[in-house]
Formats: structure tokens, C-alpha cells, sequence
């Protein structure tokens, strides 16, 4: 935490670094806690690239963060998506994937994954929104538990329990799924 403040301290005097360091620390599980939320891994790449847009922008305009940096980005990636959610309510396409190899074994391997990845996000909508946050806090931001109960204000029991529910529910969910195929 102590660390965080510092380079926090060090972005806000645009400390080049910093900033590299920032990026380079929290792009990734940004990234996959956004792609836990949309569909297309080329939105999560742009919704992620806006989320430190805006990052930099309240630096210049001293709005940073004053004490979390960490929380900040998580609040600022939440706001992002509501916010994509919110534009795109009628919007539902896919775009082609075109990393497809032509090798077929790969290409079944490629598509299976792809497959399983958007099953998994369809069935999420089946969810709670708090059970959707858990999953998405826990395994795409890979956040401890106790962290995710300070940014839900919940307990850690909750979290938990939310978190238990919600793997039960996409386990039956895809278990039927698997059977009635």
C-alpha cells in the first residue's frame, strides 16, 4: 500500500516511470477484468486503453487519486463499463477473430476456446450483479478476497458466499448446457 502511494505520488509530478510502471503494474488485470464483463477482446482492449486515458487526464487536471490508486482505476474501469453498457444496450455483434491460425488442430483448439470463453460470458448475464463483480474482482482483477469485500463493502463471508454461489450457478448452468448437447 505504502509502495502504491509513492509511485501515486510520482505519476502525479508526471514522473515518466511512474507511469510506466502504473501501466505496466495494473494493465493486465485491468484488462481481464473488463474482458470478464464484454464480449469482444478488442472493446476490453479499448475500454482498458480509455480507462488510462482517463487515468492521465486527472493527473493533469489534479484530480487524481489522493490515496488508492488501485481502487481509483477499479472505480474508473466499473464506470467505463456501465457507460459501454449503457451505449451499446441494443448493440449485440461479434466480430471474426482473425489470430484464427490455418492449421486445423489449432483452429479446433482456437475455436473450442472461443467457444467455451463466450459461453462462459453469456451465462454470466445469468448472474447477479454482485455475483457477476465477485468473479470479476476475484479472477479478472485478481483481487484477494479481502479487498473485494472493501470495494463491495461487504464482508469477506459475503464475498464468499457470493463467490461459492455464483461458480455453483455456472456449474449447473454449463452442465446442462453439456448434456442437452
Amino acid at each position: 500500500m505504502q509502495d502504491e502511494l509513492k509511485l501515486l505520488q510520482r505519476a502525479k509530478q508526471l514522473d515518466e516511470a511512474a507511469l510506466a510502471e502504473i501501466h505496466e503494474r495494473y494493465y493486465t488485470p485491468l484488462y481481464r477484468y473488463i474482458s470478464f464483463r464484454v464480449h469482444d477482446l478488442q472493446t476490453a482492449e479499448d475500454l482498458t486503453s480509455e480507462l488510462f486515458y482517463r487515468f492521465l487526464r486527472a493527473i493533469r487536471e489534479k484530480s487524481a487519486p489522493q490515496n488508492t490508486l488501485r481502487g481509483w482505476l477499479y472505480a474508473v474501469a466499473s464506470n467505463i463499463l456501465k457507460e459501454h453498457y449503457r451505449k451499446n444496450a441494443c448493440i449485440d455483434f461479434h466480430d471474426l477473430d482473425e489470430s484464427i491460425s490455418d492449421q486445423t488442430e489449432q483452429l479446433d483448439q482456437q475455436l473450442q476456446q472461443k467457444i467455451t470463453v463466450e459461453n462462459l460470458q453469456e451465462n454470466m448475464t445469468n448472474l447477479t450483479k454482485d455475483q457477476q463483480n465477485v468473479l470479476a474482482l476475484r479472477f479478472g482483477f485478481e483481487m484477494p478476497i479481502r479487498e473485494v469485500a472493501i470495494q463491495m463493502n461487504k464482508s469477506e463471508g459475503s464475498v464468499k458466499m457470493l463467490q461459492v454461489r455464483a461458480i455453483a450457478t455456472l456449474s449447473r448452468i454449463l452442465n446442462q448446457g453439456s448434456h442437452s448437447a
